[in-house]
């Protein structure tokens, strides 16, 4: 949330934008998902397997990367970075 947040207050429409997400967010079948313990013991696993392949990404594409996994969601990305975990299902 951080990451979008933060990408809505880069652009034009700044509040406009901040307004649409919040209405977005309030939708009966939206739920944000929080890290917890077990993501955090992930994140390490997924850090270190992705640091020895010499296929590291970056830290927010790596905390959404474990949210999917950990809650076995499909991930709807065209980054191409997230080619070299093929633990989970891509959209």
């Amino acid at each position: 949330m951080a990451e979008l947040r933060a990408d809505l207050h880069c652009g034009r429409r700044g509040r406009g934008n901040e307004q649409l997400l919040n209405r977005f967010l309030h939708r009966s079948r939206v739920e944000v998902l929080y890290a917890r313990e077990a993501t955090t013991q992930r994140y390490a696993q997924l850090f270190f397997q992705l640091c020895s392949q010499g296929t590291p990404i970056s830290i927010n594409d790596l905390w959404i990367a474990l949210l999917v996994v950990e809650h076995n969601l499909a991930l709807f990305s065209r980054a191409g970075h997230f080619d070299h975990l093929p633990q989970w299902a891509r959209v």
